[in-house]
This record gives C-alpha cells, structure tokens and sequence, in this order.
C-alpha cells in the first residue's frame, strides 16, 4: 500500500466514523419493522455500494452504546434458522435526536461543499 493510499484510507475511516451512527438511525427511522443487526449491515451496505463497507464488528458496538443511550430499544426474538435474534427499533428520542444531527449533517456537508467548490469566504 502506498503511502497516499493510507492516507486516503485513514481519511475515509475518520469519516465513517460518525456517519454510521445516522445512517443507521436513518435506516431504522424509515423501516416498518425492527430489524436485526445483518439487516442493518446489509442495508447500509446497499446504501453505500461502493462507497464505505460496513463491517458487522463495527456496527454491533454502535447499536449496544445507542441503545444504552436510549437511541434505540431491542427485543430477542427466536430464528427458525439459527440462535434467537436481536431485533432493533428506533425509539422516540431516538427520532429527535436522528433530527438534530441530519440538521448538522447538512450544515457540514453545505460548508464542506462551499469550501471544496471555492465558495467559502
């Protein structure tokens, strides 16, 4: 690996880093149902594509301290197709606080797009 390449690696995990956190509370805000952690995975893996993958060992801790948080509730369910599985919703303060941060995550994205287009200042 390149010395740019771990950069840009490095950069793109910073990044990440607070980004799961909305858009897994986006995914469980717009679903019908609760879901488990795969589910989860693998719709922020179709929402991101190519972009950033979405690895479960990641995904877990953030559910557990949002959860503690009282972002989310869960329920454990049994699977006619392996052990019992955690099923995940969004509670309401976590609904409140999904506005709040989507209102800074569109303040950081409107500075970072003015800055990288030369519209700031």
């Amino acid at each position: 690996m390149t010395a740019d390449e771990a950069m840009l690696r490095k950069f793109t995990k910073e990044l990440n880093a607070g980004t799961v956190s909305l858009v897994l509370l986006a995914i469980l805000d717009a679903s019908d149902e609760a879901l488990y952690g795969y589910q989860i995975a693998k719709s922020m893996q179709g929402a991101w594509q190519e972009g950033v993958p979405v690895k479960q060992g990641t995904l877990y801790p953030v559910l557990r301290s949002m959860e503690e948080n009282g972002l989310l509730e869960s329920r454990v369910e049994p699977s006619v197709s392996g052990p019992p599985r955690k099923y995940y919703s969004i509670t309401v303060r976590g609904r409140e606080v999904l506005g709040d941060w989507k209102a800074a995550w569109t303040r950081t994205r409107d500075f970072v797009d003015a800055t990288l287009e030369g519209r700031l200042g």
